[in-house]
């Protein structure tokens, strides 16, 4: 009888040892699934000739999406629009205000196959007559950012953000908001680094 009695109490300790082992293996799983929830800049960028600072090899908001890339580990999405957008200052700010009112959305090149793995959206782009070029309310229309956390921000020769924020509200009014940063583009290459760390602090981020 002892021996029966042994015999049962080392199965149900068995037993109690793998259920518990398969309940830490949940776990597991559980908290890596919620660690592939990440940010993402998503943003566009405009090199050649820019107001204020000449003919440039890399765009002002791409320094400013490397500097966020860099301080907070997120993933990148250039807006690269099939059109080009090189050439000088004046004739680009006549097509721009020509897309704008003629409310145009230009392709633009690549996807994002996983948005839904990201919950935090950094979103940039220079202000082209008050908002955000074009191109970009084209990505805006294609992929869904409602549900996620949205963090706006600009380069910009004193127009600060325009209705940038305010057009992404109404492209994605289910989303959460956190405080936008605007910086001149003249200033990116010299203060920028600071001023996207501050930003950041300030997020708590």
């Amino acid at each position: 009888m002892k021996k029966y009695l042994t015999i049962i109490l080392t199965s149900l300790m068995a037993f109690v040892s793998m259920a518990c082992s398969g309940t830490a293996k949940t776990n597991e799983v559980t908290n890596k699934e919620s660690g592939n929830m990440k940010a993402i800049v998503i943003y566009f960028s405009h090199a050649g000739e820019n107001y204020s600072v000449g003919n440039i090899k890399e765009g002002n908001t791409k320094l400013v999406a490397d500097i966020i890339c860099e301080l907070t580990g997120a993933d990148r999405f250039e807006i690269v629009a099939e059109k080009s957008y090189d050439m000088a200052y004046a004739p680009l700010c006549d097509l721009a205000q020509e897309e704008q009112q003629k409310g145009e959305l230009p392709a633009f090149k690549g996807n994002i196959n996983n948005i839904d793995d990201y919950d935090t959206v950094f979103i940039g782009g220079p202000i082209w007559w008050g908002t955000y070029p074009q191109v970009m309310f084209t990505f805006f229309s294609k992929y869904d950012l409602n549900g996620k956390t949205i963090i706006p921000f600009t380069t910009h020769e004193g127009s600060g953000l325009g209705s940038a924020v305010n057009d992404l509200k109404k492209a994605y009014p289910n989303a959460t908001f956190k405080d936008a940063l605007s910086i001149y583009g003249h200033d990116v290459r010299t203060s920028g680094k600071k001023s996207v760390e501050a930003w950041l602090k300030k997020l708590g981020m």
